[in-house]
């Protein structure tokens, strides 16, 4: 089966888990963001160019199963992507996916999507927009660090080892 057929796969299963079944992890509001993990992830391993488009389908295809702002996470996904990608080495994906690497990397990409989106989404309501960056934007980015490492930890044990 084809890597891509993989990918299509895994992200419906992990768009599922995100919109349905991440209230379960929310803490205090704030939910880990596996999406991000995943564009990051994609970056990684196939590099900017193909990651972009993935993060663009991803991040519309959350918009419409969740009802949300239509296009937002479309937007910052693909600039996650973008962003991640500049992490791109075909030689050396699986080191940084098995070391604390891939960890700065999420958290970095992580912090300039949730930076994004609340700069958006906060547009013309009543919170203000350095609020929901620093107390949302911040806690979340954090959140979906630590969930970053189970798939470090795995990688590492599959590759490094």
């Amino acid at each position: 089966m084809s890597r891509h057929v993989k990918y299509v796969f895994f992200s419906i299963f992990l768009l599922l888990v995100q919109s349905k079944m991440m209230t379960l992890l929310t803490l205090e509001g704030i939910t880990p963001d596996l999406l991000t993990i995943w564009v990051v992830y994609l970056a990684l391993k196939e590099g900017q160019l193909i990651a972009m488009p993935w993060g663009f389908a991803l991040g519309l295809a959350f918009d419409l199963l969740t009802g949300n702002f239509i296009g937002l996470s479309a937007l910052t996904k693909t600039v996650a992507a973008f962003t991640a990608g500049y992490f791109y080495n075909e030689n050396k994906t699986p080191l940084i996916l098995g070391s604390y690497r891939f960890l700065v990397i999420v958290l970095t990409v992580s912090l300039i999507h949730n930076t994004l989106y609340f700069l958006i989404f906060t547009q013309g309501s009543e919170i203000g927009t350095l609020r929901a960056i620093f107390q949302v934007g911040l806690a979340t980015t954090f959140y979906t660090a630590t969930l970053t490492l189970l798939p470090m930890l795995a990688f590492a044990r599959k590759y490094i080892t």
